[in-house]
C-alpha cells in the first residue's frame, strides 16, 4: 500500500484526472458486469452475445490507452518507462516480412573534442510493423500474332493461357482472395463488392457470386478426397450446425445441417496429418452420418445427440463422448448461484482434466497407463456419487437432467479410459464448427442447397489448411492455377492442403 502511494503524483490537477480518469473505469467496467449478467441471466431476447461483450471490453482498453498517453505526454520518465515495457513486450517480428531500413546518421562525423574521424562502435535497431493497404493491379497478357509474307492465309499465334473463368476479368489469385475473405474472413460477397468499389473497380455481387461456385466445382474433388480420408481414419470427431438455407418456394429460410467430420491425431503423436470436412444436408437425421461415414471402422466422438446411435448399432463403430458437454451442464447450474453438489461435480470432472493436460502429446500406450493410474479411480467414484445425489434431488431440476445426461452416456464418457488415442472431449470438432457460426452470423443464410454446398466444400478446404498451418490465401491461388492447367485427377494427393508446395508460376498470378 505504502509503495502504491509513493507512486501518485503530488500535482493535484494530474492527480483530479487520474482519479477521474479511474471513476470512469470502473462505471465502464461496472456497466459491462450487468451487460454480462443480462447475457447469463436475463430473458433469451434480452442476451447479449459474446462479441458484443468484448467490443465492450476493447472499449474500456481504449479508454485506459487515452490515459496513458495523456500522462506520458506531460512527464517524460513516464514515456520512457512505457517505452521499455513495449519493447519488453511486445515479441519479434515475423522473418518473412520485407524489410524497408531507413539509416538515421549524424552530419558531422568529426570527433566534437579534437576534430579527429569518428568511427562506428555499434548501433541500435528497432522494427516497426508498417502497412501498405491492399493494391490492386491489372495483369495484360499480349498475344502476337505473325502470317507469312510468301504464304497467304498462314496465321500463327501461341496459345491463350488457360483461366479459372475464361474470359473474364479475374486472376486464380482474385478468386482466392474472394473465396478466403468469404468463409475465413467471414466478409459477405456484398461488402467485398463494396470494397471493391471503393477502389473503382465495379463489381456486381452476382458476379463474385458466379466465381465462387465455378472454384467450388474445381474443387469438389478435393472435398470428396477429404471425406475419403475422413472414411479411412480410425479415430475421428463429428458434429452439426445449423445452415440456414433460403426457400424461394415459401419466401423464407430452411434449416439445413452442416455436418462437421474431423481428424486430428497430433495429441497422441498420430502421424496423420489434421483435417476438417463438411457435408451439406437437408437434415438432421441419423441416416445422414450413416451415409457420409459409409465403410467407416474405428470410434467416433461426439456429444450427446441420439443421432449418432444409428452409428454405434455398426458392429465396426464405437462412440466415445465429450465430458466437455457433461461439464458445461454442471457449470451453468453452479455460476448461477451456490450449487455444492453441481460445484462438487465440477471438481471431479476437473481433476479429469488436469490429467489430460499432463499426458498432452504422449504416445497412447503412455497416455492409457496413466489414465488407468489416476482417472479410473476418480471415475469409479464419481458413478455412485452421481447415482446418491440423485436420489436425494428432485427429479424435476435442471441438476437432475445433468446426472442423466452423464450417468446414460457413461459407457462412452469412459471409453477414453482404455484407448490412448480417444481425446476426453471433442472440443477439436467443436473448434472447427466455430467458422461456419461466424460466416452464418455474417451471411444470414445460403442461397440454395447448392450454394450450401459450395459453402461445405470451401470452408472444408480452408478450415484443413488452418489445422496444417498452411495460408489459405495462397493455397487456393496455387491449388486453382494448378487445376486449371490441368493437373491430373490421379494425382489428386498432390494438391491437399498438407501436401501443399507453391506453384513455380504463383508470383505471376498473385
Amino acid at each position: 500500500m505504502a509503495q502504491a502511494i509513493e507512486k501518485l503524483p503530488d500535482d493535484p490537477n494530474e492527480l483530479k484526472a487520474m482519479l477521474l480518469a479511474e471513476r470512469a473505469r470502473n462505471e465502464r467496467l461496472v456497466q459491462i458486469i450487468k451487460e454480462m449478467q443480462r447475457h447469463r441471466f436475463g430473458r433469451r431476447a434480452e442476451t447479449l452475445p459474446e462479441d458484443q461483450m468484448l467490443l465492450a471490453l476493447e472499449e474500456v482498453e481504449q479508454t485506459e490507452a487515452v490515459a496513458a498517453a495523456e500522462a506520458e505526454a506531460g512527464s517524460a520518465p513516464e514515456r520512457e518507462k512505457a517505452a521499455r515495457k513495449r519493447r519488453t513486450n511486445r515479441g519479434a517480428l515475423p522473418p518473412h516480412l520485407p524489410r524497408v531500413e531507413t539509416i538515421v546518421d549524424i552530419e558531422d562525423k568529426a570527433c566534437p573534442c579534437c576534430r579527429s574521424l569518428l568511427h562506428q562502435i555499434g548501433e541500435d535497431v528497432s522494427e516497426r510493423l508498417d502497412v501498405v493497404p491492399a493494391q490492386f493491379r491489372v495483369l495484360v497478357t499480349r498475344r502476337p500474332k505473325y502470317a507469312c509474307r510468301a504464304c497467304e492465309g498462314a496465321v500463327v499465334q501461341a496459345s491463350a493461357p488457360a483461366r479459372l473463368i475464361e474470359g473474364g476479368l479475374p486472376t486464380e489469385a482474385t478468386v482466392a482472395h474472394v473465396l478466403v475473405s468469404k468463409y475465413a474472413d467471414h466478409l459477405p460477397l456484398y461488402r467485398q463488392a463494396q470494397i471493391y468499389a471503393r477502389q473503382g473497380i465495379a463489381l456486381d455481387r452476382s458476379t463474385l457470386a458466379d466465381w465462387v461456385g465455378r472454384a467450388a466445382w474445381h474443387l469438389r474433388p478435393l472435398h470428396e478426397r477429404l471425406l475419403e480420408h475422413i472414411r479411412a481414419s480410425t479415430k475421428i470427431f463429428a458434429d452439426e450446425t445449423r445452415a440456414p438455407v433460403l426457400d424461394p418456394g415459401r419466401g423464407r429460410t430452411k434449416t439445413g445441417q452442416l455436418w462437421a467430420y474431423a481428424r486430428d491425431d497430433r495429441p497422441w503423436g498420430g502421424a496423420d496429418p489434421p483435417l476438417a470436412v463438411y457435408v451439406y444436408a437437408q437434415n438432421r437425421k441419423s441416416e445422414q452420418p450413416l451415409a457420409h461415414l459409409a465403410g467407416f471402422a474405428g470410434v467416433v466422438q461426439v456429444d450427446g445427440y441420439a443421432g449418432y446411435r444409428a452409428l454405434a448399432q455398426k458392429n465396426s463403430v464405437s462412440l466415445a463422448f465429450c465430458w466437455s458437454h457433461v461439464r458445461r451442464r454442471f457449470y451453468e447450474l453452479a455460476a448461477a448461484g451456490p450449487a455444492p453438489i453441481a460445484s462438487e461435480a465440477l471438481a471431479r470432472i476437473g481433476a479429469l482434466y488436469a490429467v489430460e493436460s499432463d499426458i498432452r502429446g504422449q504416445n497412447p500406450d503412455d497416455r492409457r497407463a496413466a489414465r488407468q493410474e489416476k482417472s479410473r479411480p476418480i471415475l469409479d467414484v464419481l458413478k455412485p456419487w452421481l447415482r446418491e445425489k440423485l436420489a436425494l434431488i428432485s427429479q424435476k431440476t435442471k441438476l437432475a437432467e445433468a446426472i442423466r445426461y452423464a450417468l446414460s452416456r457413461w459407457d462412452g464418457l469412459t471409453r477414453f479410459l482404455d484407448d490412448g488415442r480417444i481425446e476426453i472431449d471433442s472440443n477439436i470438432v467443436e473448434r472447427a464448427i466455430r467458422p461456419i457460426a461466424l460466416n452464418r452470423k455474417n451471411a444470414l443464410f445460403a442461397g440454395s442447397d447448392g450454394g450450401a454446398e459450395n459453402w461445405a466444400v470451401l470452408a472444408s478446404l480452408i478450415e484443413t489448411c488452418k489445422l496444417n498451418g498452411v495460408d489459405p490465401q495462397a493455397y487456393m491461388a496455387d491449388v486453382l492455377l494448378k487445376i486449371v492447367n490441368g493437373h491430373l485427377a490421379s494425382k489428386l494427393a498432390e494438391l491437399m492442403p498438407w501436401a501443399y508446395t507453391p506453384h513455380p508460376d504463383l508470383k505471376d498470378v498473385s
